[in-house]
């Protein structure tokens, strides 16, 4: 099973959703072609409500336990956990995701190895 439909398919058979969104992101990332490494997950249940982030967060992280565990799984996980009131306060979006601003592993060695760095001058 691909790791996106994995983590819809657990959340959504953990929690009553009324909203399930999960994103691969991992094409933003500099990771290889067709990586399921990093995702976005906006989630809205009525299990959220009068609960604070930190215990949602915690609720998901138990759920994901074995993809956020397993080596090659997951690497980044953004999470947008509304009750259904937030959601409809918050205008019904989730924020935007912001753009990697890490470098490749490819970078760090070009670097290393004296060819040229990530500005493309020799080192």
């Amino acid at each position: 099973m691909k790791m996106q439909s994995a983590i819809e398919a657990k959340l959504a058979d953990a929690f009553d959703v009324s909203i399930l969104h999960v994103e691969n992101e991992s094409h933003k990332h500099s990771v290889p072609p067709n990586s399921e490494t990093h995702f976005k997950v906006t989630m809205v249940s009525s299990a959220f409500a009068g609960q604070m982030k930190v215990k949602r967060h915690q609720a998901i992280y138990k759920v994901l336990a074995e993809e956020l565990e397993m080596a090659g799984g997951v690497h980044a996980l953004a999470l947008h956990l509304y009750s259904p009131e937030e959601w409809e306060a918050s205008g019904q979006v989730a924020p935007a995701s912001p753009d990697c601003m890490g470098g490749s592993k490819a970078d760090s060695v070009s670097v290393a190895s004296g060819v040229q760095n990530s500005n493309g001058e020799r080192s």
